[in-house]
């Protein structure tokens, strides 16, 4: 009896934690939120290691230790399934939720599609792509050229990263669809300052939650996840750079 709530509780904690990590949260808020659901259901001999690409967690007990592994091979930015999973975090705390109760909602959380639909995702972006032309003193000439140029490279973005596993690529080839599709538009009068198109274009491919979680990690004293973050954004900022440059290289 005790083993198997043991066992649930364990589960809990890597459900949580493999939530967290999947959708954009930081490695010490993973590893705080995994100890605390487990001291509240008075487990206090636990341990957990959070890396980007996986969590180990372990219960100590008087006679033998429980470990288990969990591999994390995809991750996302989903911001809103961070929120919800620290609800029920809170609420475990707090005595509301049993072990059942609490593995259900984060099922139910984990299983949940992404908080925006894709028509949503892509104003964001084509918006977001738009303002940046004005807020790095663009004209308004160019805030129609670079609204439809982030769309179409925020799409070409989610289409190649559905069938292709490798992120790099995906943003490389969506970064010379930003580049030949600002090319064409200042070749047909469609615009006046080609570098402003293009970089405010780039923006929402900019991975600006990575860069942040990895200097919160560094601070926090993770070091192995804040360096594998910061490379994975150096690795995205080539791909941007290397899509653009192989643009004006050729045309």
């Amino acid at each position: 009896m005790v083993k198997q709530f043991q066992y649930d509780v364990m589960k809990i904690c890597l459900l949580a934690g493999k939530i967290l990590l999947k959708n954009g949260a930081e490695t010490y808020r993973v590893e705080d939120t995994m100890l605390r659901i487990a001291a509240a259901f008075g487990i206090t001999k636990c341990d957990s290691f959070v890396i980007p690409t996986g969590i180990i967690f372990s219960i100590e007990t008087e006679k033998d230790d429980h470990t288990k592994l969990v591999r994390v091979s995809h991750r996302t930015t989903d911001l809103l399934k961070v929120t919800q999973v620290n609800r029920v975090s809170r609420e475990i705390t707090e005595g509301k939720l049993s072990t059942n109760a609490a593995y259900e909602l984060l099922q139910e959380i984990e299983a949940a599609p992404i908080g925006f639909s894709l028509k949503m995702q892509l104003l964001a972006a084509s918006l977001a792509s738009a303002c940046f032309v004005i807020m790095f003193n663009g004209s308004w000439i160019d805030f129609l050229p670079a609204l439809l140029t982030g769309g179409l490279g925020f799409l070409s973005f989610l289409a190649i990263n559905s069938l292709v596993s490798i992120k790099f690529v995906s943003e490389f080839l969506s970064a010379v669809v930003i580049g030949l599709v600002s090319f064409f538009f200042i070749q047909l009068g469609f615009g006046y300052e080609i570098d402003k198109i293009i970089i405010g274009s780039v923006m929402p491919l900019v991975p600006g939650l990575l860069i942040t979680n990895a200097v919160r990690d560094l601070m926090a004293g993770h070091l192995v996840s804040s360096l594998s973050k910061g490379a994975e954004a150096f690795l995205t900022a080539l791909a941007i750079g290397g899509g653009i440059a192989i643009v004006f290289t050729i045309l």
